[in-house]
């Protein structure tokens, strides 16, 4: 009877796919479901950005009621006479330090603003998952007050929401890059592999083209081709372009060496004998070979473009007002001097969603790496 179990279990455990035993292995890594946990709530905060935040990340003040780098709001439990009550804010009081001749910002304990809950704000309106029209907020006060959980910009736009709309754009252009350069990377890199001759000299010379030149250098100089007063929207898209076109040569290269070994299996020559048309063996026959590595790369390969789209808008070269992304927004702290890291931390709360992103990605991709090897399985 035991050896019937015995033979039972080890027959279930041999008929698990590659996939199958890579997500088992997955799953027992630490770090990697860590890193799954950080993603998920950064695409999360991206993907509802609009309803989380209080305002639209483009409303400001007028110069008279413009509170340019405000600190942040702080909510309060107890009131001034040390009773228990719900969360609120006091109003703001805005003077002039008389040291550095800047604005400076008490709270006026006269004025008390309870915090509401789904709140309805029409001029701050957005489309929830991009076509749902919407104005309900999660939270917000009535006005005039203004509540900032993450305090203001120099423009007085509110930091909070301004850094939940810019992880939409920076963790949009980091997956919508990578599958377009995976899918330069794996179109070029089979034919390469699969005809050789003249289409994989050629292939492969325009990708020793691509690796010799510097990538900062090579994004920085396509980048200056195009406008800096363009449309956004184009600029958006271009930057896109420029980070696939970039960011394929690594990819081709190593499908091209997996598809020549390949090629001369025997099930590839049956398929050639039998008619089969070049399209349906690489991509039915060959390629699925190659989708472990893809999987691992891809994980690897969005940290690399979501650090170089913010790298170009923290140069003042990438994504452009009124959108925002991570990187436009540390630019902002640069502009405020040094005074930005002593009196507003709040200014480089970007860069920290930056670091969290690309470490959680590198876990994922260290995770699916170890899964996948078959020398690292528990």
């Amino acid at each position: 009877m035991t050896t019937a179990t015995s033979l039972s279990q080890s027959a279930a455990v041999k008929s698990q796919s590659l996939y199958q035993v890579a997500w088992k292995q997955f799953r027992k890594h630490p770090l990697a479901r860590f890193g799954v946990v950080i993603l998920a709530v950064l695409y999360l905060l991206a993907i509802f950005a609009g309803f989380l935040s209080p305002y639209s990340p483009t409303s400001y003040e007028s110069d008279s009621n413009r509170v340019s780098w405000a600190p942040p709001s702080s909510i309060h439990i107890r009131t001034a006479d040390g009773r228990y009550t719900a969360p609120f804010i006091y109003g703001v009081k805005r003077e002039v330090d008389l040291t550095t001749f800047r604005d400076k910002y008490t709270e006026d304990t006269a004025q008390v603003y309870p915090l509401r809950w789904f709140v309805s704000r029409p001029q701050a309106s957005y489309k929830l998952l991009g076509f749902i029209p919407m104005n309900a907020h999660l939270f917000g006060v009535d006005d005039p007050a203004r509540i900032y959980l993450w305090g203001t910009d120099n423009l007085g736009r509110d930091q909070f929401t301004r850094v939940l709309y810019g992880g939409q754009i920076s963790l949009s252009i980091g997956l919508v890059a990578t599958f377009f350069s995976v899918l330069l990377g794996v179109i070029f890199g089979g034919i390469a592999g699969y005809y050789q001759g003249w289409a994989d000299a050629l292939i492969m010379r325009i990708v020793e083209v691509l690796s010799a030149i510097p990538e900062l250098f090579l994004l920085i100089t396509l980048r200056a081709i195009f406008p800096v007063d363009a449309n956004p929207i184009l600029v958006l898209y271009f930057i896109i372009g420029i980070l696939s076109v970039v960011g394929w040569g690594g990819i081709a290269r190593t499908v091209r060496s997996q598809l020549l070994s390949i090629r001369e299996l025997d099930y590839v020559q049956a398929a050639q004998a039998m008619g089969a048309y070049d399209s349906r063996i690489i991509g039915r026959h060959m390629l699925p070979n190659t989708l472990s590595y893809l999987i691992v790369s891809v994980s690897l390969i969005i940290p690399g473009f979501i650090l170089a789209e913010s790298g170009l808008s923290f140069l003042g070269i990438g994504v452009v007002e009124p959108y925002a992304s991570w990187g436009s927004l540390i630019k902002v702290a640069q502009d405020g001097g040094f005074e930005s890291i002593t009196g507003r931390p709040w200014v480089l709360i970007p860069g920290v969603f930056i670091f969290l992103a690309v470490l959680a990605w590198q876990f994922v991709g260290d995770g699916l790496r170890d899964a996948f090897d078959p020398r690292k399985r528990q």
